[in-house]
């Protein structure tokens, strides 16, 4: 007969064993049936659930301990490594769910790796660091960040393993990385307008249609607009525009659409109501409407919400054909809401009423409303077009806001600060990317992201030579940074610094198929900071006329990220890592019949033992 409780675990209780062996204790959750059949047994080692808080200790004494995080120094580098330049290769990325991602995109691939070692691991999470900073606040050059990295923490372990002192070494490593940055923003230059689709369409792995697209969109919403990405639904790429301040909150009632067709509401020299608050009663709002009704200007009313009964006034009067009407909720919430109602009186030379500034909406007039050119409403999103007279007053409250974004130190705030500029500035672009696969299409939405941003922080900080050139050139100067320093180990900490410079051409030139250092000397014989090797063409040219072009913002956050990784690599003694313990997998005999198993790497049937145990005298035993 079978057991009633098929299925209960006795792990860590005692389960049937032969006869013969001594016991203390007896099951407790087995109906009759079973008791009948199992015997009393001897108590045995319980299941140990516990987190294991131990932890492994690796010392460097013998310098195993910086070889081990140097390897996974190098195996990340390497992995990332193979998408660096005009001539790089994807890596493919294998996906839980759906289909595997083919990406040539550093920090992606970076995030991606986990090593079964935990020293090396730690060594690989220490060179991602450089790459996810250097993605966060330039959204490029992640793959340089890494290989900048890789090659100071080489060129340090080397010294450091001599017995110099690399804290004095870390101290010249950063020293000099700061007045590298100063030499490179004396080289930077300004970006044109011509200039911006070569920067896009370099950091998108020299494609020009991407280049001449984001070029496109910048151009269309100006500088400071927004520019944002969407997959598109076709295979080809498209571009559009949306003029005005647009936000997505639509009608309150479609009885105020003003073309049936296309179920919109759509008004010229339209009259704003701001409020702050909810609208309760239509008898707040008498002054105003019958002004509008006088006049025969139409009114948008924008307020927290609007109650039913002052909500049914306005649609009635709307359907009688007296009042041209509209009514929409605000955007936003708490804060964030007021700020948006701010922007749009600027917009719109409005005033918002409030109740905290003593002026109750039905003493209200027309002197706080505020004049749009055009008002396009829809189901699910308003957009408004400002008649061009508050220019002056749009550029204080921008001023206002950048000094909020520089205040700030989320990205996200960042990002919304950023988007309600864009809305006063009246436009933001749209790139929709189309491809013909999903894999393809997160692949090249990847590619796209990295263009735009690029093209941002050109726009931001100016433009370098780019294709490694920059950094092989900058390395020219340590030498008259060696002698602002204090002494002699942190001159070699300059000269670690300068010979990791050349990494990334080197890298460059042999993803290429080039001798990497043949291409270096050549690129150095000649004395003009613009010279240097495209690796797209092989050949060596004025590389600034060919449109092989760096942002100074990217080249910066390489240099200052890969130095800080750098620093705290080589100042490393010891280390201290979880001790990984082998997750209990259930592991069933196919050729065992009883339905015995245990939670254990070992196999368990009856009749077989285990750990010089007989059959079914290990602990977790589940039987059913």
């Amino acid at each position: 007969m079978a057991s009633p409780f098929c299925g209960i675990s006795t792990c860590g209780l005692n389960a049937a064993a032969p006869t013969g062996f001594s016991t203390k204790k007896t099951l407790s959750l087995v109906s009759p049936t079973f008791v009948s059949l199992a015997q009393e047994i001897r108590p045995r080692r319980r299941c140990n659930f516990r987190a294991n808080a131990a932890k492994e200790l690796y010392f460097n004494q013998d310098g195993s301990a910086m070889r081990k995080l140097q390897t996974g120094v190098n195996k990340l580098a390497h992995l990332v490594g193979v998408t660096l330049g005009p001539k790089g290769r994807n890596v493919v990325l294998e996906s839980k769910y759906g289909p595997p991602r083919i990406v040539n995109d550093g920090v992606t691939v970076a995030k991606e790796v986990e090593l079964e070692d935990p020293v090396e691991n730690i060594g690989a999470k220490l060179v991602r660091q450089a790459a996810a900073k250097t993605n966060d606040l330039a959204g490029d050059g992640t793959t340089t960040s890494v290989i900048l990295a890789q090659g100071m923490i080489t060129e340090g372990v080397k010294i450091v393993g001599a017995g110099a002192n690399p804290v004095q070494i870390a101290r010249g490593i950063e020293k000099t990385a700061k007045a590298l940055v100063y030499e490179l923003q004396k080289m930077s230059k300004e970006v044109k307008d011509s200039e911006l689709v070569d920067v896009a369409a370099v950091s998108a792995g020299n494609d020009y249609a991407i280049g001449n697209m984001i070029a496109d969109a910048v151009n269309k919403v100006g500088r400071h607009g927004v520019v944002t990405l969407e997959e598109g639904k076709s295979s080809e790429n498209s571009l559009y525009v949306v003029e005005g301040m647009r936000f997505d909150r639509g009608y309150i009632s479609p009885y105020f659409v003003t073309d049936g067709e296309k179920m919109t509401v759509e008004y010229n020299k339209c009259k704003l109501l701001l409020v702050d608050k909810k609208i309760n009663s239509a008898k707040d709002l008498i002054a105003i409407l019958e002004d509008a009704i006088t006049s025969g200007y139409p009114v948008l009313i924008i307020a927290e919400d609007i109650e039913q009964e002052a909500l049914a006034a306005l649609v009635l009067n709307r359907l009688r054909g007296s009042l041209q009407i509209a009514a929409i909720r605000a955007p936003g919430f708490g804060e964030r809401r007021s700020q948006y109602l701010d922007d749009i009186a600027t917009l719109t030379g409005g005033t918002v009423i409030r109740d905290e500034f003593g002026v109750p909406l039905h003493k209200a007039d027309k002197t706080v409303l505020g004049t749009a050119a055009k008002v396009v409403i829809t189901k699910d999103s308003t957009t408004i077009i400002g008649d061009g007279t508050t220019q002056e007053e749009v550029i204080k409250r921008v001023t206002q806001i950048k000094n909020q974004i520089e205040a700030t130190e989320h990205e996200y705030e960042r990002e919304k600060l950023k988007e309600r500029i864009a809305k006063l500035y009246g436009g933001v672009a749209v790139i929709q990317v189309g491809a013909q696969t999903e894999t393809e299409l997160k692949e090249k939405k990847l590619r796209v992201e990295d263009a735009l941003n690029a093209t941002k922080a050109a726009i931001e900080e100016g433009i370098v030579v780019g294709g490694g050139c920059t950094l092989v050139r900058l390395a020219s100067k340590v030498d008259a940074i060696k002698q602002t320093l204090e002494n002699d180990e942190q001159r070699v900490g300059a000269e670690i610094v300068r010979k990791s410079l050349s990494y990334p051409l080197k890298l460059i030139a042999e993803n290429a198929g080039v001798n990497g250092s043949v291409v270096i000397e050549k690129v150095l014989a000649i004395d003009n900071s613009r010279y240097g090797y495209n690796a797209a063409t092989g050949k060596y040219e004025d590389l600034m006329a060919a449109g092989i072009i760096d942002p100074t913002k990217v080249v910066r956050c390489c240099l200052e990220h890969a130095a800080s990784v750098a620093k705290t690599f080589i100042t490393s003694d010891a280390v201290v890592v979880d001790i990984r313990v082998p997750k209990c997998t259930p592991v069933v005999n196919p050729m065992c019949g009883s339905g015995i198993w245990r939670q254990s790497a070992h196999h368990c049937c009856r009749g077989t033992a285990v750990d010089g145990e007989p059959a079914g005298a290990a602990d977790g035993v589940v039987a059913s």
